[in-house]
């Protein structure tokens, strides 16, 4: 199984939401430090958001009051919830584990009207 999955991407119109999954295998989501991170062709992948091992959440200032990241213990998941989206939002989202340096192959998100 690969280490990190993300799921949940696709085109959504502007003011839409869309709720990003990063499945983990072989750690435990409760104990690590997870980020979310997005990148447009050609520009620097961006940190969104993180979540630390004590549940401890950051943001970048482009998404502070619209995305949340969370995880679910129980299904061993760090999830990624979107809203009021801008089509400056359109990026392939990574969910990236901080130990090891970890990263998942991404999902398109795409916000056009």
């Amino acid at each position: 199984q690969v280490p990190l999955a993300e799921s949940g991407g696709g085109l959504v119109q502007p003011g839409g939401s869309l709720r990003l999954s990063c499945a983990a295998s072989g750690f435990v989501v409760a104990i690590n430090t997870v980020d979310w991170y997005r990148q447009v062709l050609g520009k620097e992948r961006e940190l969104v958001a993180t979540i630390d091992s004590g549940g401890r959440t950051n943001y970048a200032d482009s998404v502070k009051g619209r995305f949340t990241i969370s995880r679910d213990n129980t299904k061993n998941t760090v999830d990624l919830q979107m809203n009021s989206l801008k089509p400056e939002d359109t990026a392939v989202y990574y969910c990236h584990r901080r130990l090891r340096n970890v990263w998942g192959q991404g999902t398109q998100v795409t916000v056009s009207s």
